[in-house]
C-alpha cells in the first residue's frame, strides 16, 4: 500500500428494541510494508543510474560542449556506470563528425536495467504473501 488510512464502520443493529442500539467500530490501518518500501528505493535509484545514462547518450549525440561543467559532470559521473560494460562489444562509439553514438552507453543502460529487474524479481519472491 502507498498511504495509510483508517476507516471506520458503525453497524447499527436494527433487530435491537426500539430505543436500544447496538454500535460496532472496526478500524483498518493501511501502511507501507518494508518490502514495498524497498522496491521502491530499487527504482529510485536504478531510475536516476538510468537517466544519467541516456543524458550521456543524448549529449554525445548533439555533440555537447565537454568545457561546459554540467556536462563535463554528467560525463565523469555516468562514466562510473558505464565503464563496467565497455568492452563487450567490438564497437565503442559511432562517431559522425563531432556527434558520437556510445554504444557501450546503450550497452550499460541495457546491462543495469536487467540488473535492476533481477534485484526486482528477488525481492518480490522472497516477499511474503499479503494476508487479508
Amino acid at each position: 500500500m502507498t498511504y495509510e488510512q483508517e476507516r471506520v464502520v458503525t453497524h447499527t443493529d436494527e433487530h435491537a428494541a426500539p430505543h436500544a442500539h447496538t454500535v460496532t467500530e472496526s478500524s483498518v490501518t493501511y501502511r507501507t510494508s518494508p518490502w514495498t518500501t524497498f522496491e521502491r528505493a530499487v527504482v529510485f535509484i536504478f531510475g536516476l543510474v538510468q537517466a544519467l545514462i541516456v543524458l550521456r547518450i543524448l549529449l554525445l549525440l548533439v555533440a555537447a560542449r565537454e568545457g561546459n561543467d554540467i556536462v563535463a559532470f554528467i560525463y565523469s559521473l555516468s562514466e562510473v556506470f558505464v565503464a563496467p560494460f565497455r568492452g563487450i562489444l567490438r564497437i565503442e562509439e559511432v562517431a559522425a563528425g563531432s556527434a558520437a553514438l556510445d554504444v557501450g552507453a546503450i550497452v550499460a543502460l541495457i546491462g543495469w536495467t536487467i540488473v535492476e529487474l533481477l534485484i526486482l524479481g528477488l525481492v518480490r519472491v522472497f516477499r511474503p504473501a499479503a494476508t487479508a
